[in-house]
């Protein structure tokens, strides 16, 4: 049977093909024999197969003699949240993310309630591999326990970071698009405390999406009107386990992922000067603002986990990624779509501005993202090429290679689960960051 697509925080495969539960079963036990004793928290999004997973996991989990606490339907960050609130040796979040509906994964949380880093993930990764699960006899079996409440430490947590007060006198029009995700269950409720007049779109958590799940332009098409159409100042739309969030201006204009942390950015640095950090791969609106408002920028490699280190590092303010996901401290160390609605709402309320008047006065950039055929053992000669080619660039390899210019970028890097390189460029136009890309490519293949 072919192997799932494994990172060292987790894995994501085809229900019945890659991923089965004897798979989930597997990996949740090594992951169990690699951390400290003490319970396990689990949730899931909405996805049908996520059911199946839980119960089989929860079993094996059980049968390895650790308890677990069945959180149901959840986000990703909630999830992170209850890991701290019960004080668990760990999480599992059993989630694709934005990955087509016949996916499922497993996503892994270490006691502090973040996605597991590298070196810990590494040692799961390695036992999955290598390892048997240690099986209890009976006298020792772990125990199976429901989580009453799933939502209420979360709210709390968000509703604390913003001016609730404040936002509940403006009154908000707000359409939230769930897509039958996971999004709506804590989405609603917040949207209901801070006052908004809400419209919710898939608000169903059972899965059955009404758009490809990746809450990109193209798979919003069909909602971008719904904002205007029910005089909406503003429309949020999540991914399935609802750690990404995408804005819609009240015209019915895709801002997109990159304008969530962006102006979130923006609204944070404005009431406090902190250091902000974000992956390499993230739009240069974001270094652009932290500089405005005097503040450090940190560059990290892709992937949550690498952007939680160096937060944790140089006691980053506020931090995430671009593609949409917002990381608040005070809140917890994931990627939370619900930290970006409340900070724009706070934003909102806070200027008297509409958000897409915030959303015109950030830096203007766009962003290119392409693949490039190219197997594993010529990506060292590929890279130093390019950095042949561009020697008037600023090089960094911290992930890939990052060629960065005055107004423009380019980040070439390889993939783990395919023979190819991802070439990601921004500049002031689309023109000029397709050329850059297409620079790459022609470099590439002459390796």
């Amino acid at each position: 049977m072919p192997e799932p697509i494994i990172s060292v925080s987790g894995l994501r495969g085809i229900i019945g093909e890659t991923l089965t539960p004897e798979v989930a079963i597997r990996y949740a036990a090594a992951f169990a024999d690699c951390v400290p004793p003490g319970d396990f928290v689990l949730g899931r999004d909405s996805r049908p197969s996520g059911n199946m997973l839980a119960q089989a996991i929860q079993a094996g989990l059980q049968a390895v003699g650790r308890n677990t606490i069945d959180a149901g339907i959840v986000a990703t960050p909630t999830l992170g949240i209850l890991v701290r609130k019960y004080q668990a040796a760990g999480g599992i979040q059993i989630t694709a993310s934005h990955n087509p509906a016949p996916y499922n994964g497993l996503k892994l949380f270490t006691a502090e309630g973040r996605v597991i880093p590298a070196e810990p993930g590494q040692n799961v990764l390695e036992r999955y591999r290598g390892g048997k699960p240690a099986w209890c006899d009976h006298a020792r079996l772990g125990r199976g326990f429901t989580c009453e409440d799933s939502v209420t430490a979360h709210l709390i947590a968000v509703l604390d970071t913003v001016d609730a007060v404040r936002i509940r006198q403006q009154h908000f029009r707000v359409v939230l698009d769930s897509n039958r995700g996971a999004g709506s269950v804590l989405g609603r409720r917040l949207m209901h405390e801070l006052s908004c007049r809400v419209t919710v779109l898939g608000g169903e958590p059972d899965g059955q999406f009404e758009h490809l799940p990746e809450p990109t332009a193209e798979n919003l098409a069909g909602v971008l009107a719904a904002v205007p159409d029910n005089r909406a100042q503003i429309g949020f739309c999540q991914d399935p386990d609802a750690d990404r969030l995408a804005v819609i201006d009240e015209n019915g204009r895709y801002l997109g992922e990159e304008y969530t942390l962006a102006l979130c950015v923006d609204h944070v640095l404005r009431q406090k000067k902190g250091p902000i950090a974000a992956n390499c791969a993230t739009s240069r609106m974001s270094q652009d603002i932290a500089l405005r408002h005097g503040a450090a920028y940190c560059r990290a490699a892709v992937g949550e986990a690498n952007v939680v280190d160096a937060m944790l590092k140089h006691k980053a303010l506020f931090g995430g990624e671009g593609n949409g996901g917002p990381i608040d401290p005070r809140v917890g160390l994931v990627r939370d779509s619900f930290v970006g609605m409340a900070i724009l709402l706070d934003a909102m309320a806070a200027r008297n501005q509409k958000i897409s008047e915030m959303a015109d006065e950030l830096p203007r950039y766009e962003i290119v993202k392409t693949k490039i055929s190219l197997p594993g053992e010529k990506i060292p000669a590929a890279l130093s090429a390019l950095e042949k080619r561009f020697p008037e660039a600023k090089s960094d390899r911290l992930d890939g290679l990052r060629l960065d210019w005055k107004d423009r970028w380019l980040l070439v890097r390889g993939s783990n689960t395919e023979p190819i390189v991802r070439a990601i460029a921004e500049a002031p136009t689309e023109v000029e960051a397709q050329s850059l890309c297409k620079a790459a490519a022609e470099v590439l293949a002459g390796v």
